[in-house]
């Protein structure tokens, strides 16, 4: 959801969003390009890295291996989480991943 402060009040957006903060990662092996070791995680090195998620098996569409990470190709890369049997509404299969459509 995206929110602005308006002269009439909040209007908020329940459309996506990719310009999301990236979050710390557990680490699990080398951290990602643009991420550091901090404590048992990756975290973003700047406010600009790029979104990563755990690899497992290959990359989905839009992400290319980092570490042992998979690694979005820019800051437009559709959000991708691990596949758990069906993917949810509004998400595609994409390797051992679910991507947002």
């Amino acid at each position: 959801m995206r929110c602005w402060i308006t002269a009439v009040g909040v209007v908020c957006l329940l459309i996506p969003f990719h310009g999301y903060a990236e979050q710390p990662l557990p680490k699990t092996g080398a951290c990602p390009s643009g991420y550091h070791v901090s404590g048992n995680y990756c975290i973003p090195s700047t406010g600009n890295a790029l979104p990563a998620i755990h690899k497992d098996g290959a990359c989905p569409s839009g992400y290319h291996v980092s570490g042992d990470y998979c690694l979005a190709n820019d800051h437009n890369a559709k959000p991708a989480i691990s596949k758990r049997g069906s993917c949810p509404t509004g998400y595609h299969v994409s390797g051992n991943y679910c991507l947002m459509n």
